[in-house]
């Protein structure tokens, strides 16, 4: 789909109603979120978007910065017919999810591990992220996944206007409009993360009125994906209705 002059990709499936919208982190793709979607397809409606840059989408052809990439998942909605997502985000994916709900319905929020505060650390951060993924034993089963499609975007490989948008978006800080998210959020959250700290989490937590969060002890950023069975668990309980077959 084209919005804001470049294309999109996406795929939607599962059932026609509740639909959830998951936001991939940075330099992944789809595929880093398309597990969680499978587990909610007989139930919902799944959304899954290549965050432009990234997968099959075209690069912004300006320095977008937090705001741009919400406007672009709001106008693919529009176009979808969706006015009122669930929304499921990993680590940039959440800090736009994050932006998206100060600004637009959201029925609920879930964050996983997602940086919302400015960091000077662009460049650390991204290795951080991609040693740390390359350790986890789910992601190297995903036929080479960390290797193929982390690892590939690293910092120094990326193309110019993917490294100014790096750093544009890690430091751009969205705390003061925190507190104008209403609906119910919850936050997964690894005790052991590296790339956004955990008291980084409890932070977020009070900062948000309708909010809880869930913590995985020695667990990395990609927590979600470590104890994948529990994410399940504990995404079908946040979303009760939301989730449960007709």
């Amino acid at each position: 789909m084209i919005i804001k002059d470049i294309n999109v990709n996406y795929i939607d499936y599962g059932q026609k109603d509740n639909p959830i919208v998951l936001l991939h982190g940075w330099g992944q793709n789809i595929q880093m979120m398309k597990g969680l979607g499978d587990q909610f397809s007989f139930t919902n409606r799944i959304i899954i978007v290549d965050l432009p840059g990234y997968g099959q989408s075209d690069e912004p052809k300006t320095v977008w910065n937090v705001d741009d990439y919400v406007d672009c998942i709001k106008e693919l909605l529009e176009s979808l017919n969706v006015s009122n997502p669930i929304i499921i985000g990993h680590s940039f994916g959440g800090k736009i999810g994050l932006l998206y709900a100060t600004k637009y319905n959201v029925k609920k929020l879930i964050c996983l591990a997602s940086p919302y505060k400015k960091s000077s650390k662009d460049k650390s951060l991204k290795v951080k992220m991609l040693k740390t993924a390359k350790k986890i034993p789910v992601l190297n089963k995903l036929e080479g996944f960390a290797k193929k499609h982390i690892g590939s975007t690293d910092y120094k490989n990326a193309s110019d206007m993917m490294r100014k948008i790096l750093v544009e978006t890690v430091n751009y800080d969205i705390t003061a409009q925190l507190c104008k998210i209403k609906c119910p959020t919850l936050l997964i959250w690894g005790t052991m993360d590296k790339a956004v700290s955990i008291n980084d989490a409890y932070q977020l937590e009070k900062l948000i009125s309708n909010c809880g969060l869930v913590t995985y002890e020695g667990c990395s950023h990609y927590a979600y994906l470590e104890r994948f069975d529990q994410t399940i668990r504990v995404l079908k309980s946040f979303l009760g209705d939301d989730s449960n077959e007709n």
